[in-house]
């Protein structure tokens, strides 16, 4: 066996980011987080991944695949693919929102195409609403390589909280 990884990382409070969005809608929230006015949620840390562009309804998100983000089989885990769609895909949401509102996840699929490691390096999740009523929101979802190769994508229903 060889010697052992160790990954450490910091994150803010979650109760003060919370805080921090009320008053603001979803792009005014998305805007801060870009810009690192506001920190990212846990989240982002863990799973390492940054906002690289945004507009209403479209979040695209970069990361950076790690090793300790691999399964037995010796490939990036599948969870951490379909959570990063399901960021880009929520924030995505979450850029429609006006002030007072929020969402919640209601379905998630994903479908895998190829399969991640270091060597895929960077990649990019871009999330676009379909269809934003008034207590749904519908987004779809593709992660792909630096050379634009499809490795997933995914399909997302949030319900709108008031």
């Amino acid at each position: 066996m060889t010697a052992e990884h160790s990954r450490t990382h910091s994150w803010a409070d979650p109760a003060d980011i919370s805080e921090a969005r009320k008053g603001l809608s979803g792009l005014e929230f998305m805007e801060r987080l870009h810009s690192g006015e506001i920190p990212y949620p846990p989240s982002g840390g863990t799973l390492d991944f940054r906002i690289a562009a945004l507009a209403r309804g479209s979040v695209t998100i970069e990361a950076e695949p790690g090793e300790y983000q691999y399964n037995a089989v010796g490939s990036v885990h599948g969870g951490v693919l379909s959570a990063w769609l399901d960021s880009a895909m929520g924030y995505s949401i979450q850029s429609t929102l006006e002030v007072g509102e929020g969402f919640t996840t209601l379905d998630l699929t994903v479908r895998f195409i190829r399969g991640v490691s270091v060597d895929t390096g960077p990649v990019r999740a871009v999330g676009k609403v379909e269809h934003r009523g008034g207590r749904t929101a519908t987004a779809r979802g593709e992660l792909r390589d630096s050379d634009g190769a499809l490795l997933a994508s995914g399909t997302t229903t949030g319900m709108i909280l008031r």
